[in-house]
């Protein structure tokens, strides 16, 4: 085992679910778990979710727009539409973010032609490890109203702030945010979760699984230095791109890429 594998199995003992890195795996096509999660969030015994894909990725439909990647996007058996984002950082978890995705969400459940009623109510979840709000609780609902009347606007979007730092083992809520802080499986409350993190991190083919992943982190990581680099080197107008691409290890295509897209 070289140092590489050895970093990655000590990175992957110290894990969790608020990790989005580890929570995508776990989550990834396991439809129980999802069930499970958006039962305790929605309060809804009745919820059977249809499909869970992670890192699903949704391009803007402009040309130049913003695309954007989810990290769980899970259906019900109604067609409600799903986006579950698991963010350590309060900044990844600003309100507008959660507009944006919503938004998207919307564009790609209409097909040309089809009436705007067939639009399914749609959720964008944010399990946050601070308490981003700031009020102490464990859930912030955010609906659109109609302020003069204070009645529901009824348009079918919802949004869903979780905090993650809520600590209350009696409530559903606080037992499952609970698990996601638990880097050991043994600690958790629910069996299910507790099965398929134990299986990624006590289980040879579970390792395996993660060791790659962070083996293409660890390369995704390289690369990124190594295109910061050669931006250094194209913006210095001194070097021929085959000896950036040389000295950072990128393809001459890669620097002529990094090269088309610098400011003018």
């Amino acid at each position: 085992m070289d140092i590489r594998q050895k970093k990655s199995l000590e990175a992957v003992k110290k894990f969790r679910l608020l990790d989005d890195s580890f929570m995508t795996i776990v989550f990834d096509h396991n439809v129980k778990a999802t069930e499970l999660l958006l039962r305790v969030i929605l309060n809804r015994k009745d919820l059977k979710v249809t499909e869970t894909v992670a890192q699903r990725y949704y391009k803007n439909p402009a040309s130049d727009g913003h695309s954007i990647r989810l990290d769980i996007e899970a259906k019900d058996d109604a067609g409600k539409c799903y986006d579950i984002e698991v963010q350590q950082d309060p900044e990844g978890a600003i309100p507008q973010r959660a507009r944006f995705y919503s938004s998207m969400i919307d564009v790609r459940m209409l097909k040309a032609g089809q009436d705007y009623l067939r639009l399914r109510d749609s959720f964008v979840i944010f399990i946050s490890e601070k308490d981003v709000m700031g009020a102490g609780i464990s859930l912030y609902h955010i609906d659109r109203r109609i302020k003069e009347t204070d009645s529901s606007f009824g348009d079918g979007s919802h949004i869903i702030y979780v905090n993650g730092d809520y600590r209350n083992d009696t409530d559903p809520v606080g037992r499952l945010m609970h698990d996601f802080r638990c880097t050991d499986a043994r600690d958790m409350y629910d069996p299910l979760l507790a099965e398929t993190v134990a299986y990624y991190k006590e289980t040879e083919g579970g390792h395996d699984v993660l060791c790659k992943i962070m083996e293409d982190l660890w390369r995704d990581a390289e690369k990124e230095r190594s295109e910061d680099i050669a931006r250094d080197m194209i913006r210095l107008g001194n070097m021929s791109y085959e000896t950036i691409a040389e000295l950072t290890r990128l393809t001459e295509e890669d620097v002529k890429r990094l090269a088309e897209l610098q400011p003018a």
